[in-house]
C-alpha cells in the first residue's frame, strides 16, 4: 500500500484506507472510501471495496480517522480583521464594533478579511461556512472569490435589509435578491443565500418575499433571531410580539429559515420552530463571550428542531466548538437537573457535521462520509497521547481533540490544507498582508469600546 503524500488527492480516483472511518452510526474499522471527481463514490468495508475496485491501490492511512468536515452554521467573514476588539465587551457589539469596522472595508480589505477567515476555518476543520451577510460597501463577489480561492465551501448571504436604508424599496431588495440567487447557480463551492440582520431590519413584505424566493431556490434565509434581551424588548415595543413570532406573522418562518442564535426561546417558540420546520444555528462560544443566554440545544434536539453549530466568527476551531457546545449545555441546563450525559458526545459531532449541513441547506451535498456526498473530509491523527488508549472516540473527539491533530483538509475532493497550511497558495503571505491592512482599517473605523483592552484593564485595576 502507498503512504499518503500531500499531492495524492490530485492524482485521480483514490481508495482511502484509514484506521477508522466516522460513519453516521459511529467510528468503523476496516472500512474505506473511494473518492473520484470530487465526491465519495463508494464507502464500505475495505475488502469489499478492494474487490469492486481492483484498478485502485489502497492508500494506507495508519493512525488516522477519516471524518466529515465540520460545517460552521454561522459566520461573519468580514469581521476577522478586528476579532479581539470585541473581547470583554457587552452584547450588541455590532453597533459599536462591527458596523464601523465593516463600513471601512473596500474590495481589497474585504477580500483579505474573508480569505483570512477562510484559512482560519479550514485550519480548524471546517470545510463549509455559512456567511451571514457582510455590511461592507462592496460587491459580495469579493467574499465569494476569497472563499473560492481558499477552497472553502460557503453559503453566501446577501443582506436584504430595507428598514433604515434611505432610498431602498422592497422591490429593489427583491430584485437584488433574485440576481444573487441566480449568480451562483452551478458554482462548485459558493451557494447563494439571503440574509436579514434582525427581523426589525426589514419590512414584513420583504421578510415574506425573501422567504418565498429562498424556498423556490432551495436556499436559506439567515436572520439573527431572539439573540439578546434588548432585541426581544425592541420587537415587543415595536411590533407587540417577540422576534420569532414577528417572523411567523410575516410569513417568513419555515424550512428556509436559518435562525442565528435563538438563545431566548419560550416553550411556545420551540414548538413554533418545530412545527414550521425552521433551523437554528447554536453558537455556544458567542453565548459565553457576549450573549445573554445559551440556546436550549438539547431541548431542540429532543423535540425535533433542526440545528447546527456555529462560531459567529469567534474562533475557527471546530473541535473547541464541539467542547463549547457540550459544556454550555451542561452548565446552563444539565447541572441543574442532574443530566450527566448532556447529549452523550455523539450529539455534538452529529450537529457539527451532518445536521449542521442540513441547517444551512446543504444536507444533500455534504456533512457525512457516504456515497454520493461531496468529498469534504478531514484526516485526523488519532495516535496522539490524548487519544491513546481510546475507549469512546466520539466523546474523546468532543472533549480531547484539537485542530493540531488535523493532518489534511479536503474539500470537493481536493486537498486544501496539509498540516495546517495551504498546498497551492501562500497562506503565510496572506496572513502578513491581512495584518498590515487590518491595522489600517481599524485605525480608520470609529469603533467604540465599553471597556479598555486587557493591558489597560490590568493597569487600572492593579495586578493582584
Amino acid at each position: 500500500m502507498n503512504e499518503l503524500t500531500p499531492d495524492r488527492f490530485d492524482a485521480g480516483p483514490a481508495l482511502l484506507a484509514p484506521e477508522l472511518v466516522l460513519l453516521p452510526e459511529g467510528p468503523a474499522r476496516e472500512h474505506a472510501a473511494v473518492v473520484a471527481d470530487g465526491v465519495f463514490t463508494a464507502v464500505g468495508p475495505l475488502e469489499r471495496l478492494r474487490r469492486e475496485h481492483p484498478d485502485l491501490t489502497p492508500v494506507a492511512l495508519p493512525g488516522h480517522l477519516l471524518m466529515p468536515g465540520f460545517v460552521d452554521a454561522h459566520h461573519h467573514l468580514t469581521q476577522v480583521l478586528g476579532s479581539s476588539l470585541a473581547f470583554g465587551e457587552p452584547s450588541e457589539i455590532f453597533r459599536r464594533v462591527w458596523i464601523p469596522l465593516e463600513g471601512e472595508l473596500d474590495e481589497e480589505s474585504a477580500h483579505l478579511s474573508a480569505k483570512l477567515a477562510s484559512l482560519q476555518a479550514l485550519r480548524g476543520g471546517f470545510t463549509t461556512v455559512a456567511e451571514a451577510g457582510t455590511r461592507a460597501p462592496v460587491d459580495v463577489e469579493a467574499v465569494a472569490a476569497a472563499t473560492r480561492e481558499a477552497g472553502l465551501r460557503c453559503v453566501l448571504g446577501l443582506v436584504c435589509n430595507d428598514v433604515g436604508e434611505p432610498g431602498t424599496t422592497p422591490s429593489e431588495v427583491l430584485a437584488r435578491a433574485e440576481k444573487h440567487l441566480a449568480r451562483y447557480e452551478g458554482d462548485d463551492l459558493v451557494h447563494a443565500s439571503l440574509a436579514v440582520s434582525i427581523p426589525e431590519a426589514a419590512t414584513e413584505r420583504t421578510l415574506r418575499d425573501t422567504a418565498g424566493l429562498a424556498r423556490e431556490a432551495g436556499a436559506v434565509v439567515q436572520i439573527h433571531v431572539n439573540e439578546h434581551l434588548a432585541s426581544v424588548e425592541r420587537s415587543l415595543v415595536r411590533h407587540g410580539v417577540r422576534p420569532l413570532e414577528h417572523l411567523d406573522r410575516a410569513g417568513a418562518l419555515g424550512p428556509q429559515l436559518l435562525a442565528a442564535h435563538a438563545t431566548l426561546l419560550t416553550a411556545a417558540e420551540v414548538e413554533l420552530l418545530r412545527g414550521r420546520g425552521a433551523a437554528v444555528s447554536y453558537n455556544p462560544i458567542a453565548s459565553a463571550w457576549k450573549g445573554d443566554a445559551v440556546a436550549p440545544a438539547l431541548t431542540l434536539a429532543q423535540t425535533g428542531v433542526r440545528f447546527g453549530l456555529g462560531t459567529d466568527g469567534t474562533r475557527g476551531d471546530a473541535f473547541r466548538l464541539l467542547d463549547a457546545a457540550e459544556s454550555a449545555q451542561r452548565i446552563a441546563y444539565g447541572l441543574t437537573m442532574g443530566d450527566s450525559s448532556c447529549g452523550g458526545g455523539w450529539t455534538w459531532l452529529e450537529h457539527g457535521t451532518r445536521a449542521s449541513a442540513d441547517a444551512v441547506g446543504l444536507g444533500a451535498l455534504t456533512g457525512e462520509i457516504a456515497a454520493g456526498r461531496a468529498a469534504d473530509f478531514l484526516l485526523v491523527d488519532v495516535t496522539v497521547p490524548e487519544l491513546r488508549p481510546s475507549w469512546d472516540l466520539p466523546w474523546e473527539l468532543v472533549r480531547l481533540a484539537d485542530r493540531d491533530q488535523i493532518t489534511a483538509v479536503v474539500v470537493g475532493g481536493r486537498l486544501r490544507l496539509w498540516k495546517g497550511w495551504p498546498t497551492d497558495w501562500d497562506g503565510r503571505a496572506l496572513v502578513e498582508r491581512a495584518a498590515e491592512v487590518g491595522r489600517e482599517v481599524v485605525a480608520r473605523a470609529r469603533i467604540t469600546r465599553a471597556h479598555p483592552v486587557s493591558t489597560e484593564h490590568r493597569a487600572r485595576n492593579g495586578a493582584r
